[in-house]
């Protein structure tokens, strides 16, 4: 299946906190979404691979996206080496994106640096042909952008999500292992709290009001940009 857009997270959950708005909305303008999560996020405080991977499954119903996938690759410690790389080659090839979305170029937890990276270079070598993957032909997107985790970074553009909220925070909320929960008994950790859900709110408003909506997603790219692609 071709992709008009790829989502690439470091960690389950990543795609739904930082651009799930941005990925319904263009659902719902007929274009084709998928995701590929690095890792199963095993270095987690709270639940376990086998949880996060159910959530996971819970947040793709929510969000209705087309295609997700797990590259099973260690938790913290995974590299932007040649093995790697072409773990996710085969996949940028099998979906043939036109956009990528990517974690954020720097951020409180190093692996979203660290799959910021990946994503650019993977990215980059995918569309050179003398790199062989099978009989999957090379495939490089048109745009790689990086959405806007944890730490504030200046966006270079905004999403209006403002009609999809509450689809965002469903799919948020399907990671019942990891956000708050009276009844858990599960150790607190930083995104346990309800503060954190209220700042994944607040930032969302931030965004919005940069464009005079209610709710936003904002993005960074390398690159100059004349006219974002993603509409």
């Amino acid at each position: 299946m071709k992709l008009d857009i790829l989502v690439m997270a470091a960690h389950p959950d990543d795609a739904e906190l930082s651009c799930a708005g941005t990925i319904i909305s263009h659902i719902a303008a007929g274009k084709k979404v998928g995701i590929v999560d690095f890792t199963r996020g095993e270095l987690g405080t709270r639940g376990t691979p086998e949880i996060r991977l159910q959530e996971s499954a819970d947040a793709t119903q929510i969000l209705g996206i087309h295609a997700r996938e797990n590259l099973g690759i260690r938790d913290g410690f995974f590299r932007n080496d040649e093995e790697t790389q072409l773990k996710l080659i085969e996949i940028i090839r099998k979906y043939q994106p036109e956009v990528v979305l990517a974690n954020a170029l720097e951020d409180r937890h190093p692996d979203h640096g660290k799959g910021a990276q990946l994503a650019i270079d993977a990215c980059f070598l995918s569309g050179l042909r003398q790199i062989k993957t099978g009989d999957l032909p090379a495939w490089r997107p048109k745009q790689v952008y990086h959405y806007i985790q944890d730490r504030y970074l200046e966006p270079d553009f905004v999403i209006d999500i403002t009609a999809h909220w509450d689809q965002k925070e469903a799919a948020i909320r399907a990671f019942k292992s990891q956000f708050f929960d009276p009844t858990s008994a599960e150790p607190a950790s930083y995104i346990s709290s309800p503060d954190f859900l209220h700042f994944i709110q607040a930032r969302a408003m931030e965004m919005g009001h940069k464009i005079g909506v209610k709710y936003g997603e904002g993005f960074q790219s390398q690159k100059t940009l004349e006219k974002t692609i993603l509409e």
